[in-house]
């Protein structure tokens, strides 16, 4: 597969999940709004719900039935409190994972926090031929995420493949 010389913008959508976060202060949200428009993206829609599962698969669900929608960034719910429940809540959407994301996720969150990434249940998917990145709530491992995986995957241009390119072959 050859990469694209030039940038393709998406449509991508933000969902943060938390019961305490609002417009006000969610800086995890911020960061990837901010992140996806200075890379060229469009940000399509942003939303704020509380951590439950069947309030979190009513949204993603309405975004990847929408063509126009070509990725989700979750951040939050990726923990192991009793009220955590992003994976539970999405992994049934996807048509296929991609391990290879939460792998890499991890190995890069263990530079920067130690041991401590063992509770991160970061995951990453396509449902409906809409890519959706599920990421721990707090701002450094959207960073981190965003900065040294997700960024050059949605980019036409990283060679030798990214995911940007895959999208016209999705559904066949």
């Amino acid at each position: 597969m050859t990469a694209a010389s030039e940038f393709k913008p998406l449509s991508l959508c933000v969902l943060t999940v938390s019961d305490t976060r609002t417009a006000e202060n969610d800086t995890s949200g911020d960061y990837l709004c901010d992140a996806l428009r200075e890379a060229g993206h469009r940000l399509h829609e942003r939303a704020i719900s509380r951590d439950d599962r069947y309030a979190l698969r009513a949204i993603v669900s309405r975004w990847i039935a929408d063509a126009a929608v070509d990725g989700v960034i979750v951040t939050g719910g990726t923990g192991f409190t009793g009220r955590d429940s992003t994976p539970e809540a999405l992994l049934p959407l996807l048509d296929k994972e991609m391990p290879g994301f939460g792998e890499l996720f991890r190995a890069l969150s263990f530079e920067e926090i130690g041991t401590s990434t063992l509770q991160s249940r970061a995951f990453a998917g396509l449902a409906n031929a809409t890519f959706v990145f599920a990421l721990p709530g707090s701002t450094s491992a959207c960073r981190t995420a965003w900065e040294k995986i997700i960024s050059a995957q949605l980019d036409a241009r990283t060679k030798p493949c990214n995911l940007a390119n895959l999208r016209p072959r999705l559904k066949e």
